[in-house]
């Protein structure tokens, strides 16, 4: 297991110290679809584009940070509806489904059973490879129960 080619292992510092982000896709039942590891500094916009490549549906339910005109122009082009709440800084406030959104729990639902085992909610791992693998594992025991 050798680190990434340019020696990211999507550790990033913030105020808290060295953390990592975990960007989750889940379907409408809260089962993971698809995750990507993050610096802990990046801006959460930046991991979209990998979780929805190649994938099909019909809305994506997010919070404030992924109000981004590319995402929505991105999800127009789809046909997928954006049950994204818009940024308080916009000029303009771009609607979205209120009861819709309240779904969106179920997101925070699977970060609260992944953060259950410490080895994930604190990250141990130095490689990012370990990290997932571990996350993996953890995502398939939840599976199971």
């Amino acid at each position: 297991m050798s680190p990434a080619p340019n020696g990211d292992q999507a550790i990033g510092r913030s105020r808290g110290g060295l953390t990592t982000k975990i960007m989750a896709l889940v379907d409408a039942l809260g089962n993971l679809v698809r995750f990507t590891l993050l610096p802990g500094q990046r801006h959460d916009s930046v991991g979209v584009e990998p979780l929805i490549a190649g994938l099909d549906f019909e809305a994506l339910l997010g919070d404030k940070a992924f109000d981004s005109d590319w995402l929505r122009d991105e999800l127009a082009k789809r046909g997928t509806i954006a049950v994204i709440p818009s940024k308080d800084g916009r000029i303009k406030p771009i609607p979205h489904d209120e009861e819709m959104y309240q779904w969106r729990h179920l997101v925070e639902n699977f970060f609260c059973k992944l953060k259950a085992f410490r080895r994930i909610a604190t990250r141990y791992d130095k490689t990012d490879l370990c990290f997932e693998g571990f996350i993996n594992i953890v995502v398939t025991f939840s599976w199971l129960r």
